[in-house]
């Protein structure tokens, strides 16, 4: 019995030490997504399909579905690009396969976060 609550302590410090890794290393990205979305050098790619892309998007977003982000993967290397869909799932798919593929890839998370950022730096302060 002894053995058995050791063993599941165990199992249940190691869960929980692996999760707080993954959020720590997530909390830590290594920019700033407001700077990267402002940037003169950034593409910005709209991963949703081309009939919510038309509805709207971020200013100057290209649209490559998440679909087609793999067959797009040589004319992206050497970009900085920032990807984002309607809330997110999609776009980390997207960073992930760029990521694999030596893609400079950040999440922008969703199309009006993107939006809102722009927005944010147009305005006066």
């Amino acid at each position: 019995m002894r053995n058995k609550i050791c063993g599941f302590i165990f199992a249940v410090s190691v869960t929980l030490s692996a999760c707080k890794t993954s959020s720590i290393s997530k909390n830590n990205a290594p920019a700033d997504i407001k700077q990267i979305v402002n940037s003169s050098d950034v593409t910005l790619i709209d991963v949703r399909i081309p009939e919510q892309y038309k509805e709207g998007t971020a200013k100057d977003a290209i649209n490559i579905p998440l679909a087609e982000i793999q067959n797009n993967i040589e004319s992206l290397k050497g970009k900085k690009v920032v990807v984002f869909c309607n809330k997110g799932i999609q776009a980390d798919q997207a960073v992930e396969i760029l990521k694999k593929n030596g893609v400079e890839a950040y999440d922008g998370t969703s199309w009006k976060n993107v939006k809102a950022i722009q927005k944010e730096a147009d305005s006066p302060k």
